[in-house]
């Protein structure tokens, strides 16, 4: 069993991106910038916004945090979106989810310019992927295709398996996988069996955002197995959507939870800021 190490893929991309970094300090005079937005306190997103932090600042990304009180309205965090959006130093924005109960995510992804969308969620964006014509892809289905590439795990002509359809993760992994010539089906909450399914599957992500749903039992012999679940992050152990221990005379490779997809989310992340910065200064263009 091959273990789909996203440290490891993470640190190898980051590293590639530095030389990118230090070109656009040049031709600019300053760093690429990413903004975010915290709205309230909760531990889990806390954490991964400091993570994203320290990824910024070791690759030599500018990164500043903007949080607002777990009581903020709609309005307030629409106009410091449209703030960022006329900033003209800031290249990416991204907005941590989940928000508070009280506050939509539509309005978000309305507001924030496409130009300036790292996480590739916004709806213009959205529309993109599904036309074929990405600018900006969604950082952890993003990452994950990072990772099925640099271990040379051949996508084309696979049965794949995406379990979840949100916006963040099931639809557009689903994009992604028919792009690289997978053939794809989608399983959700209102799937009849979904083991009839994961189990004639070579490649299942799993994104259903339940603790250890899935396993043994779920998946074929020699299959590929991407774990997007991450259970735990706000204390305690963490696991991901699949029984990991079960699996490991069962599949040919599996991404390990912590460790695996997370990582890779965050380089994506770094990857979508400093192509939006090279976008805006003329430097790249636009796909």
């Amino acid at each position: 069993m091959i273990l789909l190490d996203g440290k490891n893929v993470a640190a190898a991309r980051r590293e590639a991106l530095k030389p990118k970094v230090e070109a656009f300090k040049k031709a600019v005079g300053r760093a690429p910038h990413l903004s975010v937005l915290l709205v309230g306190e909760d531990p889990a997103s806390q954490v991964y916004v400091r993570n994203k932090h320290r990824a910024c600042q070791k690759t030599g990304i500018d990164s500043s945090i903007h949080t607002l009180p777990g009581d903020c309205n709609q309005d307030t965090l629409n106009q410091w979106i449209e703030r960022l959006n006329l900033d003209p130093k800031v290249d990416g924005i991204l907005v941590q989810l989940p928000l508070p109960k009280h506050l939509k995510v539509e309005p978000v992804l309305r507001s924030i310019m496409p130009e300036k969308d790292a996480d590739g969620l916004t709806y213009a964006n959205a529309g993109y992927l599904m036309s074929g014509k990405a600018f900006v892809k969604p950082c952890t289905p993003m990452g994950i295709m990072s990772i099925l590439e640099y271990y040379k795990i051949k996508i084309e002509g696979m049965n794949a398996v995406v379990v979840g359809r949100s916006q963040i993760v099931g639809k557009p992994m689903t994009m992604l996988l028919n792009e690289a010539n997978a053939t794809v089906t989608m399983c959700h909450s209102k799937t009849r069996n979904i083991r009839e399914h994961t189990s004639r599957a070579d490649l299942v992500v799993v994104a259903a955002g339940q603790k250890r749903f899935l396993g043994k039992e779920d998946f074929k012999q020699g299959s590929v197995i991407i774990d997007v679940g991450m259970h735990g992050a706000g204390g305690g152990e963490l696991c991901g959507d699949v029984r990991f221990e079960e699996l490991a005379d069962v599949v040919s490779a599996i991404t390990p939870v912590p460790g695996g997809v997370g990582p890779m989310t965050i380089t994506s992340l770094l990857e979508n800021t400093v192509f939006l910065a090279e976008v805006r200064a003329g430097i790249s263009r636009q796909p």
